[in-house]
């Protein structure tokens, strides 16, 4: 068989990409492709571990090893920067999160009858699979999967589509479910039910006109750094305990003993609350939840943290007030922070920890701080959505 059916690497989908230059759906670095397009495995390529793969649209990259599965992570990350004209600097090896460990995930459900599917999607369809096991999910959330069926036999109208959010708490799961019906006392009845059987932290439900809570004995909350914030309904949180404790510490690295921190994009506080154990820290966040939330947690704990609702997009903190700041971390949406990267690019600010979850505009937003005098110093990836295309990553940027 001819050398130009090696497959030699992924492309940025998960594609594997051969020496004369096919595209094959599924197939990992080593394999051979055929001219009839048969994939004849290689040794990295492997078994993948659930029964949905490849038809889930949740995972890409199942039937490939952990090696290739890091070397993808990197060579995103690698070609996003490139794109640019930005050199890549010295890259720690990948941080990838086990199996088992995300703790938070957004489904789909539908009425067919009497039958309920709730999954993911198929890959690039509005086809929903309907889910019997998921390798990726935390033990708690892949356990409510069946009993959630039916459960929303009973809220979800025939041909109608619904949408489950679960979050795994300090107190249990935050369930959170929209698109539905739930009026009268049957369905409050079943939802109490659901809720008491499965030992719920939180469950809201939103029938269009906003989430409702229908069951919270406690309030719902996340601990971040040692400190118990409240969490917003349908609020952000790292995908996994691991990969949050890996971003955390590499930008515990790079603030370093900075007395003085600014926190952009903060959310919840993720890294304002542990920063603000040694460091006075200002942290920024544009949704009014989250900002409620952080400022609550770190009165009440003592935490020096002066929060402020403010949109950073049309409002970013400008050059001249960022220059009395030792550190910034900035860890914005996937598009990214160009406004902000404007004002920082000019600031002077010693060092910035960049988290980001979109390689492609982490590496637009590090072309503007280099053009700004900054230096590209590391990256450390890290893989917490495990076997998807998603990569995030932490850059250390020295004035």
């Amino acid at each position: 068989m001819s050398e130009d059916g090696l497959v030699v690497r992924l492309a940025g989908r998960g594609d594997g990409v051969t020496a004369d230059g096919r595209y094959v759906r599924l197939a990992a670095p080593g394999d051979m492709v055929a001219a009839d397009g048969t994939v004849i495995p290689g040794p990295q390529h492997v078994e993948p571990l659930c029964r949905h793969f490849p038809r889930c649209g949740g995972c890409q990259l199942q039937h490939v090893d952990d090696e290739v599965y890091a070397d993808f992570v990197t060579s995103r990350i690698v070609g996003s920067l490139r794109a640019q004209g930005v050199e890549p600097p010295p890259m720690d090896l990948p941080h990838l999160s086990p199996p088992g460990a995300r703790r938070r995930a957004t489904m789909r459900a539908e009425r067919q009858g009497r039958r309920v599917l709730l999954g993911f999607n198929e890959g690039a369809s509005h086809r929903i699979v309907d889910l019997k096991e998921c390798p990726v999910l935390r033990p708690e959330l892949a356990r409510l999967i069946e009993p959630l069926k039916g459960l929303l036999a009973g809220l979800v109208r025939d041909r109608r589509a619904a949408a489950v959010q679960m979050t795994l708490a300090d107190q249990g799961v935050d369930l959170l479910i929209e698109k539905v019906e739930a009026e009268g006392l049957a369905a409050a009845e079943a939802l109490t039910a659901f809720a008491e059987t499965h030992g719920l932290a939180r469950l809201a439900v939103d029938e269009g006109d906003g989430p409702q809570v229908r069951w919270e004995p406690a309030p719902a909350t996340v601990t971040l750094g040692g400190i118990a914030v409240g969490l917003p309904i349908g609020g952000f949180l790292q995908a996994t305990a691991d990969g949050e404790a890996a971003l955390l510490a590499e930008v515990r690295r790079i603030v370093g003993d900075a007395a003085v921190v600014a926190d952009l994009f903060s959310g919840i506080g993720t890294f304002a609350l542990p920063l603000a154990e040694k460091a006075k820290v200002y942290a920024a966040e544009g949704a009014r939840d989250p900002t409620t939330a952080l400022k609550l947690a770190a009165a009440r704990a003592g935490r020096a943290v002066m929060v402020e609702h403010r949109d950073l997009f049309r409002r970013p903190v400008d050059a001249k007030d960022l220059a009395r700041f030792d550190a910034v971390v900035l860890d914005p949406p996937r598009a990214g922070a160009v406004e902000q990267a404007e004002e920082l690019a000019g600031a002077g600010v010693p060092c910035i920890a960049y988290v980001s979850c979109n390689p492609h505009t982490f590496a637009r937003d590090a072309k503007i701080l280099i053009q700004g005098g900054y230096e590209l110093a590391r990256i450390t990836p890290v893989g917490q959505f495990r076997w998807s295309t998603h990569v995030e990553l932490v850059g250390e940027f020295l004035a």
